[in-house]
């Protein structure tokens, strides 16, 4: 909370606009992935700032959403054909959130319009998944559930419709769990101060999620010298074989 200090007085320094400021921070700018990891916990917490420090009558409601990186990703559907499963239809997206996030003080249905939603991307089912495909509107709306469900299930699309707790109309603060098996690369957090269905002020901080000690290691070696990497694991898996093979001979 220290670091919000300074922040917060910024902005009452500059509070002279006519529209409410968030003034937004995150418990982490950075998450290491080491050989134990198994998941961590981010705050985002900050402040609501009003005009002449004036609240208004009606309290504001605050959505935050964590999400990133994007990557491509074809989804394919089996379908059973002469008692054998085999892949028939398939959908290719172009920029898939791997991890996506939205806590709210309340449930979004009731806190903005279904336009505002899809634009701001505020709930699981207005993630923008930039289909590739030439599949028809019906297919391409059952693929993207599907997507959805296969990535909710897998713990890395979460919605909390009262994971935001605002005290005295002011401060906010949320907490969002990171998966042990998210994948690396920069998270952004936003945050959005709702009033009257609208979105009246929002603020991005972003997060590395990097891999480090040995897992780093192992990475960056597989990543440049993809080569060498593969002719070591094939070596250390026919080593462990064969000392696997003489132990048992022994007994």
């Amino acid at each position: 909370m220290k670091r919000l200090i300074p922040l917060l007085l910024m902005a009452l320094l500059l509070g002279g606009a006519a529209k409410p400021a968030l003034v937004p921070d995150v418990s982490q700018r950075r998450i290491d992935i080491i050989y134990s990891f198994t998941g961590a916990e981010l705050l985002l917490f900050g402040a609501i700032v009003y005009p002449g420090g004036i609240r208004p009558e009606e309290p504001a409601d605050i959505v935050v959403v964590v999400k990133g990186p994007t990557e491509p990703i074809i989804l394919r559907e089996k379908q059973k054909i002469a008692g054998i499963w085999v892949n028939a239809e398939n959908a290719r997206f172009r920029s898939v959130p791997a991890f996506y996030a939205v806590a709210s003080s309340r449930p979004l249905k009731g806190l903005v319009d279904d336009r505002t939603a899809a634009i701001y991307e505020l709930g699981l089912q207005n993630i923008q998944l930039s289909p590739a495909s030439g599949a028809t509107p019906e297919m391409q709306r059952r693929f993207e559930a599907g997507l959805v469900d296969l990535k909710r299930r897998g713990g890395l699309y979460v919605e909390s419709p009262d994971g935001v707790e605002v005290s005295e109309g002011v401060l906010y603060r949320a907490r969002i769990a990171i998966p042990a098996r998210v994948p690396v690369g920069t998270y952004t957090a936003e945050t959005f101060l709702i009033q009257n269905k609208r979105v009246v002020a929002a603020a991005v901080r972003e997060i590395e999620i990097d891999k480090s000690g040995f897992e780093r290691f192992v990475a960056t070696v597989a990543d440049r010298w993809s080569f060498t990497y593969g002719l070591a694991a094939v070596a250390i898996s026919l080593a462990l074989g064969w000392a696997a093979a003489a132990a048992f001979r022994r007994l």
